[in-house]
C-alpha cells in the first residue's frame, strides 16, 4: 500500500487502526535496524522501535506531507537513537564509563549480527565515530539513503552531510587498517 493510501485512511476513524497497521508492517523492519545499528543491543532497539511508533501514531494527524512519510518516520528513528544515546552517556558519565566500548562489548556477544570477521571489524570502527557521523554513515552505506534524503532527515545541508560520510570513512579506514 502507498503511504499516501495509508495517511488518507489514517484520517478516517473507521480504517484509522488497519492504516497504522500497515504503516507499521511496512517500515517496522527497516525503523528498527536502522535503531538497531546505532544503539547494537537487540532489547534496546526493540524498545526504541516501539517508541517510535508510538511517535508516530500520537502525530501523524500533525503530519504536514511537505516530506515523505518514511524520512518522517527516520527522522523520529533518528532522534529516539541520539536522545537514547545521550542519555546513556549522561548516566554513566563518560569519563568514567565509555559508552562505545559497551556497545562494541555487546557486539562481540550478539548471535545476530555476528557476520564474519570483517563485518564485526566495520561495526567496531563505527562505534569509534561520533554518534551523528555515525548515523550518517549508516543511512548512507547501510540503508543506500540519498543525500538529499538524509539531508531531510537530519536537518543538515547536503554538503555538510558529503563531508562527514567522507570523513567517516577516512576514520574507518584508518581503524581497519591499525589490525
Amino acid at each position: 500500500m502507498e503511504d499516501k493510501e495509508i495517511l488518507e485512511k489514517f484520517q478516517n476513524p473507521d480504517s484509522r487502526n488497519l492504516a497504522f497497521n500497515q504503516l507499521v508492517r511496512k517500515y517496522q523492519q527497516k525503523v528498527y535496524w536502522h535503531v538497531r545499528k546505532m544503539v547494537i543491543d537487540h532489547d534496546d532497539a526493540d524498545d526504541l522501535t516501539q517508541e517510535v511508533f508510538v511517535k508516530v501514531w500520537t502525530h501523524l494527524d500533525g503530519f504536514r506531507k511537505d516530506s515523505q512519510l518514511y524520512t518522517w518516520i527516520y527522522r523520529i528513528a533518528t532522534n529516539e537513537c541520539l536522545n537514547f544515546l545521550s542519555a546513556k552517556k549522561k548516566r554513566f558519565f563518560l569519563p568514567i564509563h565509555d559508552v562505545a566500548a559497551e556497545l562494541a562489548e555487546k557486539l562481540d556477544s550478539t548471535d545476530s549480527l555476528s557476520g564474519d570477521e570483517i563485518q564485526l571489524k566495520l561495526q567496531k570502527a563505527l562505534l569509534k565515530l561520533p554518534d551523528k557521523q555515525r548515523l550518517v554513515f549508516n543511512m548512507k552505506y547501510y540503508d543506500e539513503l540519498k543525500y538529499e534524503e538524509i539531508s531531510e532527515i537530519l536537518g543538515t545541508s547536503v554538503g555538510a552531510l558529503k563531508a562527514s560520510y567522507h570523513i567517516a570513512v577516512k576514520k574507518i579506514e584508518e581503524f581497519l587498517k591499525k589490525d
